[in-house]
C-alpha cells in the first residue's frame, strides 16, 4: 500500500459537503477548557467537519489513553506509533470538563491500546465512574475499541454503567482488511453481539463511499441487527490526507435517506444516516429514541 496516493484520484466534492464554520464563543470556552486540562477529542485528532458546529454548541468527544494508537486504520487521521502509559488523572481531568462544560451527555472514545494488558478496560471504567461521580445527572456514551472480544475486559466496562456502549463496524466485511489495521470483522461483531447479550444498548457506525456496494451494507446492517446492535449511524468517509485510503465516491443524500429507512425496516432503534453524520454528532438523539422505544 503506498504512503501517497497520486492525485489524479482525489475527487472533487459535491456541494452537500460544504460546511459552514460556526466558531462562536461557545466553540472558543469549549476550546479554551479542552487545553486548560490537558485532554485530547476525536473531534481535533480524527479531524472531524463537525467540530465547530459541535464545540459552538458546547459539546465535545473526549478521547482518554493518549492520542497515539497501536493501529494504524488506513482511514484514520489518529497518529499511529508507541503509546505512553495511561495518565492515572485523567479520569478526574475529563470529569471536571464534562462539569465545566455543564454537558448533559458525555461521549467519551480513545485510541486502541493493543499494548496494554488489558487494552485500557480499566481505565475505561474509572473514567465511566468519575464521570458519574462529579455529574450525576450524565448520560454517558462509550465509543471503545473491540477489545479482541475479550469478555472480562468488556465486563470491566459494563459494570461501569454506562448508558450506551459503541463500537464501530467501520465498513463492510470485503473491505476491512485493506481499511482496517489489525481489526477484523467478525471480532468486530463478537464485541458487539456479547454486549448486546448483557443487557446493554449497543451502537456501532459504517462509513460509506470506500467502494462497498449496496448489497454489501445491507448484508453489514443486517449482521449488526442480527448481533443485538439497536443504534446505527451511516456517514461520507472524508480522506484527511494524500496517505490516507481513497474516497471511491461520494454518497448522495438520497441514498443515505434509503439506508436510513432500510435500517429502520430491519428493526432498529435508532439510524442516523446522512452524508455529514459521525458516530457521535447528535449522539443524544438516540438515547432518547431508545428510551421511546423502551416506554412503548
Amino acid at each position: 500500500m503506498p504512503r501517497l496516493y497520486d492525485k489524479v484520484d482525489v475527487l472533487k466534492k459535491p456541494e452537500w459537503l460544504k460546511i459552514r464554520l460556526h466558531r462562536t464563543a461557545a466553540y472558543a470556552e469549549v476550546q479554551h477548557i479542552v487545553r486548560e486540562h490537558g485532554l485530547h477529542t476525536i473531534c481535533s485528532s480524527g479531524m472531524c467537519p463537525n467540530k465547530a458546529e459541535c464545540w459552538s454548541r458546547r459539546t465535545a468527544t473526549f478521547m482518554i489513553l493518549g492520542d497515539i494508537c497501536t493501529r494504524g486504520c488506513r482511514f484514520c487521521a489518529t497518529r499511529t506509533g508507541h503509546p505512553s502509559e495511561p495518565d492515572p488523572s485523567e479520569p478526574r481531568r475529563v470529569a471536571e470538563s464534562v462539569r465545566l462544560m455543564g454537558l448533559r451527555y458525555a461521549v467519551i472514545t480513545s485510541v486502541t491500546r493493543d499494548d496494554l494488558p488489558d487494552g485500557g478496560a480499566a481505565h475505561w471504567a474509572a473514567t465511566v465512574r468519575e464521570i458519574r461521580s462529579q455529574n450525576p445527572d450524565t448520560a454517558i456514551e462509550l465509543l471503545i475499541p473491540d477489545l479482541h472480544a475479550r469478555p472480562d475486559l468488556l465486563d470491566t466496562v459494563i459494570a461501569s454503567a454506562p448508558d450506551i456502549i459503541g463500537h464501530n463496524i467501520e465498513t463492510v466485511e470485503r473491505l476491512t482488511p485493506v481499511v482496517r489495521s489489525r481489526a477484523k470483522y467478525r471480532t468486530s461483531l463478537e464485541t458487539l453481539r456479547y454486549l448486546s447479550g448483557r443487557g446493554v444498548a449497543t451502537k456501532s457506525g459504517l462509513m460509506l463511499g470506500l467502494g462497498e456496494t449496496d448489497g454489501e451494507i445491507r448484508d453489514t446492517l443486517r449482521d449488526l441487527r442480527d448481533a443485538g446492535v439497536r443504534i446505527v449511524t451511516l456517514g461520507q468517509y472524508l480522506r484527511p490526507t494524500l496517505a490516507h485510503y481513497p474516497v471511491a465516491e461520494y454518497v448522495s443524500p438520497e441514498r443515505f435517506g434509503r439506508y436510513r429507512d432500510e435500517a429502520s425496516e430491519m428493526g432498529f432503534d435508532y439510524c442516523a444516516s446522512a452524508p455529514m453524520v459521525r458516530s457521535s454528532y447528535l449522539a443524544e438523539e438516540a438515547l432518547r429514541s431508545v428510551a421511546e422505544r423502551q416506554e412503548r
